[in-house]
């Protein structure tokens, strides 16, 4: 009998790759991802022996504003917990982007067109009057004695006197300086902006210091050249700095502020104490009267500000005489984080009205999908036409008209790049995910808590962005454009969607269809706190979110993340049947009359209008039960069925995803029913299945995939009959779901 079994096993998967091409889809991801052990676990959870290594810096820096030049030096205490030796460290040069000898130049692609804009023109040419990068002056040990070094492009190696070993530290000092880019002419992360009718420049400095590169168990030392679109990967550490500017100049920062009383007046000390302990609106700390006043002072004294930040991946900073600031508390389950913004005129009323309580929104929700907000604040600085993140600081876009006037859409980017940034401090500042390697592991979970926290706290704006229904343009494209999403950042070509919109549709489908929210948000809670404050892993979510739910997931992760097929589901028949009343025989025909859409070349029916198909009901045969004494009750079968409709799909998987079938039953009473098969209906055969529905009623519209949970990107075969006008099919269609 087992034998029979096995062999009728095996001609199921035979004639379902005979039908179609068999791809695998629902086997095990296996071998694509690193096996299990004592470091990272097979479950997804940081094993027993799980290290991390170390990096902490005391730093001083200045600014200076009439050469925009920064300068600084840093001792870096570098902590061994590997279990490796260590001969020399590396150092990330970032700022070597921009240096003459980079790499990005040569490696960005570049065409000619029939006009070319001046500022296009030079992107071209490289004709800036900058000279960019690092100037390191000194590596040495902290007793004074040069270290050797070797600069490669974007990485510096130093070589230590002695090895070092597990278990111990080795401190060490960088003297440092670069020209600070003008991020309108130059472009980058961080730089200066320039206002020309007041003569004043707004700083966002990032990338600034050199910085100690990532050394882990499954990679050894990061060795990715920054090119530009590819993040950065970093280890924790605890943070000294000293940040000397002009005194009239504001700072924003990274940390802790730890001599407010020096820099600040004493009206603006009690605004700011007052601030700390005020939960329902923003109190402002610096006005906008003291700042105008400031951008007209031009002082040529200096302030030096000091921040202490534990447990973070990175700093930055922000400085101008321009801010205006205003912040306030909020109150989380276990902690209350500062919120804050940084603005000049140029972002009134917007910023004023809507930034800090952006943050606050973003601290709530993504506190109930994580973990409470650990840092002490969450600072958003406003700077024209970007958006950048670090621990505790981001530099948002999102400026009104001179008037002061703005559109529903600029206030619908504004609020969505502060959500977005300031998520940033979870993934991956606090999970702290390699974003060199893997952008969709910060960006696109980013993109859907940016996603959740829009629709619990503006439910007015369009929320298509990040969904199943938003990333439909994308899936429908041409596939040479496309690339997986585990691809490194470098190498994908629309990183828009690659990098955000599809990883988070893909987990809105996950939390809304395939999961459900219960189970998908106890599993992406345990994900947080697994890696709080760790370097997590594709693999260890991937585990995780399988391991906390009981839900096998390999499928999804292998079609959506590892693939770039698209879902394209259609409903290829439809065949509808009536138990047979009269008693003369079984006669189970197929006619031209059936209701088929003609995928095996039957004549096409466009709705329910024709009598239905009838089928005999019989007698069960005693061969049927085989060894069984029990028998079912026949006579109350038929009767519980004699008025039932039954209606026999065959659904074809054309866009090469397996998916969850969704299916809205319209009735003839004009009631409706949504009904969900999980994804494994395709196990069997991934490219046709079909299915026989009983129903009480009759049907007389059918739809797949109604709300576009799936992002099926043909909706035209998604309906039976194919022409349903006026139909609910239609207000979904171009719905703003």
């Amino acid at each position: 009998m087992k034998r029979i079994l096995i062999v009728a096993s095996l001609l199921i998967s035979w004639q379902s790759w005979a039908q179609g091409e068999w791809n695998q889809k629902f086997e095990q991801l296996g071998s694509m991802l690193p096996t299990g052990n004592q470091f990272r676990t097979a479950s997804g959870a940081p094993g027993a022996d799980y290290w991390q290594n170390e990096a902490n810096y005391d730093i001083d820096v200045e600014l200076n504003d009439e050469t925009q030049v920064i300068s600084g030096r840093e001792t870096i205490t570098y902590v061994n917990n590997s279990p490796d030796v260590l001969d020399y460290l590396w150092v990330q040069l970032d700022q070597n982007v921009r240096a003459q000898d980079s790499n990005t130049p040569g490696v960005t692609r570049t065409s000619m067109s029939d006009s070319i804009a001046g500022k296009s023109l030079l992107r071209i040419t490289r004709d800036y009057d900058y000279d960019g990068g690092f100037k390191i002056s000194e590596v040495s040990s902290t007793s004074g004695e040069p270290l050797r070094k070797l600069i490669n492009k974007t990485m510096m190696r130093v070589d230590l006197p002695t090895a070092l070993k597990p278990g111990e530290e080795y401190s060490f000092v960088i003297d440092w300086s670069y020209n600070i880019n003008d991020r309108m002419l130059i472009g980058g992360r961080s730089g200066y902006e320039y206002f020309p009718k007041d003569d004043n420049y707004l700083y966002t400095i990032a990338q600034w210091f050199p910085r100690m590169a990532v050394y882990n168990d499954l990679e050894g030392w990061q060795n990715k050249q920054f090119l530009g679109r590819g993040e950065f990967t970093l280890p924790f550490g605890d943070y000294k700095v000293r940040i000397t500017v002009p005194a009239d100049h504001v700072v924003a920062s990274t940390g802790t502020l730890q001599n407010a009383s020096e820099v600040l007046t004493s009206k603006q000390l009690a605004r700011f104490e007052k601030a700390k302990n005020t939960f329902d609106k923003p109190v402002m700390i610096v006005t906008p009267k003291e700042a105008e006043k400031n951008e007209q002072s031009r002082s040529k004294e200096k302030k030096t500000w000091e921040f202490h930040a534990e447990d973070v991946r990175d700093f930055a900073f922000a400085s101008s005489r321009k801010f205006i600031w205003d912040g306030m508390s909020v109150k989380l389950s276990t902690t209350t984080p500062f919120a804050t913004s940084y603005y000049p005129k140029e972002g009134n009323p917007l910023w004023e009205e809507h930034s800090t309580l952006a943050v606050v929104n973003t601290l709530k929700t993504y506190s109930n999908f994580t973990i409470d907000y650990p840092y002490p604040k969450a600072i958003s600085v406003h700077a024209a036409a970007i958006g950048m993140e670090y621990p505790m600081i981001c530099f948002n876009f999102g400026r009104p008209n001179e008037d002061g006037t703005y559109s529903q859409r600029t206030l619908e980017g504004m609020v969505g790049v502060i959500v977005h940034e300031v998520g940033h401090n979870y993934f991956p500042m606090i999970i702290n995910s390699d974003e060199r390697q893997w952008m969709w592991m910060d960006e696109g979970i980013d993109t859907f808590l940016e996603h959740m926290t829009l629709k619990e706290h503006y439910p007015d704006f369009n929320l298509t962005w990040g969904t199943p229904k938003g990333v439909i343009p994308y899936m429908k494209g041409d596939p040479e454009s496309m690339r997986p999403i585990m691809t490194n950042p470098e190498q994908v070509l629309q990183g828009g969607y690659n990098g955000y919109g599809k990883p988070s549709a893909g987990l809105v489908l996950l939390r809304e269809t395939i999961m459900g929210p219960e189970l998908f948000d106890y599993a992406f809670k345990e994900y947080a706190k697994r890696w709080a404050f760790k370097h997590p892993y594709p693999a260890d979510f991937f585990r995780t979110m399988e391991d906390a739910s009981g839900i096998d997931l390999d499928w999804f992760w292998r079609g959506w993340f590892f693939s770039t097929d698209h879902t394209d589901i259609s409903i290829d028949n439809v065949a509808w049947y009536r138990m047979k009343t009269d008693e003369k025989g079984f006669e189970n025909r197929v006619s031209a009359e059936s209701k088929s859409l003609g995928g095996s070349g039957d004549q096409k029916a466009s709705n329910f209008e024709e009598a239905a198909e009838t089928f005999t009901f019989t007698g069960t045969s005693d061969q049927a039960y085989r060894e069984f004494k029990n028998r079912v009750d026949d006579d109350a079968i038929k009767a519980a069925n004699e008025n039932k409709n039954f209606y026999e799909i065959t659904f074809k998987n054309k866009g090469g995803l397996v998916m969850p079938l969704i299916i809205e039953w319209s009735y003839k009473d004009g009631t409706t029913e949504v009904e969900k098969l999980p994804a494994e209906i395709w196990r069997l055969n991934e490219n046709e299945v079909t299915k026989v529905f009983a129903k009480d009623k009759e049907v007389v519209n059918i739809a797949l995939d109604p709300n576009f949970e799936t992002g099926d990107t043909d909706e035209t075969d998604n309906v039976f009959p194919r022409q349903m006008n006026g139909s609910r099919f239609d207000q979904y269609k171009n719905s703003n779901r």
